[in-house]
């Protein structure tokens, strides 16, 4: 059973940092890119981060470019986003999602374009 799996959410304070985990299971993760997203309340799904199958490209929403770090270690079939000075405004859902396929534009990948399996989410709330 295919299967993304996010951890590493929970309350943290302005100015804080959390790491974010997306497991897989069921599928190697060697051949897929992997996105971040992220869905605020009332607000519509935003492309947080992308990194290829390689590892070899990534690309950030300007939001968040300086500020978190995505990364994979396909040996563990995970992927991870390291966000610090995390702001209110970073509050939402976070969800991972793969594609198979070697890279996906960045243009594309932020809109979640060619995403073939998605997780179920993890909260991460910024506040004091």
């Amino acid at each position: 059973q295919l299967q993304l799996v996010e951890s590493g959410g929970g309350l943290v304070q302005p100015g804080g940092s959390l790491r974010l985990s997306c497991a897989v299971s069921g599928f190697t993760l060697d051949y897929y890119t992997i996105g971040w997203f992220r869905q605020a309340p009332g607000k519509e799904r935003e492309g947080v981060s992308c990194i290829s199958s390689s590892g070899g490209s990534t690309n950030y929403a300007d939001s968040v470019k300086g500020r978190f770090t995505i990364s994979r270690d396909n040996a563990k079939n995970t992927v991870y986003l390291q966000m610090n000075s995390l702001k209110p405004e970073d509050t939402a859902i976070y969800y991972c999602a793969a594609a198979f396929k070697p890279g996906i534009l960045w243009v594309a990948c932020q809109r979640g374009y060619g995403m073939d399996y998605w997780g179920k989410g993890t909260l991460v709330t910024v506040s004091s």
